[in-house]
């Protein structure tokens, strides 16, 4: 029986994260947050700044009287506030983020002062000014969305939950992540591999790529090329929430993963994806359980975890956006017109541009590991001259926020 015809990408990923939903939700202490996904719209609970601020180092002065002199009559240092009222002719030293005190409305910075005692006067022409002041609530408001349900935690997310009076959010739970290695010719210590062996590979790189987005990983294989091997990995793997495989999906003698699947009573949901390289691609459902079962050639295997399985897991985890960012960038080259799968080049970044990578080998790990990006060609796309924009997806932190 023939394989069936591959089915366009956008269609693929669109099957694939449609088979699952967000994890059940979890209350997640702020400051082990990072790298999580918002369950919620994070409503501020506090306003910030909490009162008007001086943003500089200076004197505030009392009333509308911005030509002087005046009379320094206190302070008001950040978190030790001037407890009186500045009337007219009078003025305090201020420090950065301290309170203005009750009666000002203007800054005299601290460059352009001369204080004689408790006598201030102005050092040049430059004048108090209400523009070095931080408004009450001008970053947000009690009840303001400061984060949008969805939005995934990095530093300035975890301090800005902070700020707002979250000492713990709310997200979906990581999933589970169960990796299985296949194929008679992996070798499990790269130090002391056969002729007739290759080090296995494919596995590490699916683990790290996973690891900020899962809870814990399972590690099966290198798994024998019987198909009662890879069954029982399967059994072994099935209480993660997804299983990811390497090898054994195209439709050689040796390729039994589609059998494997079927024997173990899983679903296949599709087979075959028109990308390049990677089209032997399979999904597959059973129970709470997706397969993702990726071609064996390193590069392949690589390729299509960042395509289908950062998205499928970022769905799980309750990511808003879960498909990779495209970027445009300048080519610097040449490139000929698509032909009719939807292409991945390896590319290095050059003079502000993306340069494409010669080899294209989907078995050369050298040129991966020099890649910067991933420059997409589509379907019957027209030939692309330098300088031309080119659609790219970059290769740091996972492709998306």
């Amino acid at each position: 029986m023939a394989p069936p015809k591959p089915i366009p990408l956008e269609e693929a990923q669109a099957r694939l994260c449609n088979l699952v939903s967000p994890l059940p939700v979890e209350q997640v202490p702020v400051e082990r947050a990072i790298g999580r996904y918002l369950a919620e719209d994070l409503r501020a609970r506090r306003t910030q700044p909490p009162a008007d601020l001086s943003a500089m180092d200076g004197y505030a002065v009392g009333g509308d009287d911005l030509a002087g002199p005046w009379r320094v009559v206190g302070e008001s240092a950040a978190g030790h506030p001037y407890q009186g009222e500045i009337r007219r002719g009078e003025a305090a030293r201020i420090s950065t983020g301290a309170h203005m005190p009750a009666g000002t409305g203007a800054m005299l910075l601290q460059e352009n002062a001369i204080r004689d005692g408790d006598r201030l006067t102005l050092s040049n022409e430059d004048g108090p000014t209400p523009r070095h002041i931080r408004r009450e609530g001008f970053d947000f408001a009690d009840g303001d969305r400061v984060l949008a349900a969805g939005t995934r935690i990095g530093p300035a997310q975890l301090a800005l939950a902070i700020s707002a009076g979250h000492g713990e959010i709310s997200a979906p739970s990581l999933p589970g992540l169960a990796v299985i290695d296949s194929g008679d010719e992996l070798c499990t210590d790269p130090a002391n591999c056969g002729p007739h062996q290759i080090p296995a590979s494919n596995g590490p790189a699916l683990a790290a790529l996973g690891a900020s987005l899962t809870s814990n990983i399972v590690r099966i294989g290198p798994v024998r090329d019987q198909l009662a091997d890879v069954v029982d990995a399967f059994e072994r793997a099935s209480e993660a929430d997804v299983i990811v495989t390497s090898g054994g999906a195209s439709v050689g003698d040796h390729d039994l993963m589609k059998p494997a699947l079927e024997q173990w009573g899983a679903a296949i949901d599709f087979w075959r994806v028109a990308i390049k390289p990677g089209k032997p691609l399979m999904v597959a459902r059973k129970g709470q359980t997706t397969i993702l079962g990726l071609p064996g050639n390193p590069v392949s295997s690589f390729v299509t975890a960042w395509l289908f399985l950062l998205p499928l897991l970022r769905k799980l985890a309750g990511a808003r956006d879960v498909l990779p960012r495209t970027l445009l960038m300048p080519l610097r080259g040449q490139l000929e017109a698509g032909g009719s799968r939807t292409e991945f080049l390896r590319g290095r970044i050059v003079n502000g541009g993306i340069e494409p990578i010669d080899e294209r080998d989907s078995s050369a790990l050298r040129a991966l590991a020099a890649a910067e990006a991933l420059i997409r060609r589509d379907i019957a796309a027209p030939a692309v001259a330098d300088g031309q924009l080119v659609p790219i997806y970059p290769l740091q932190n996972g492709g998306n926020a």
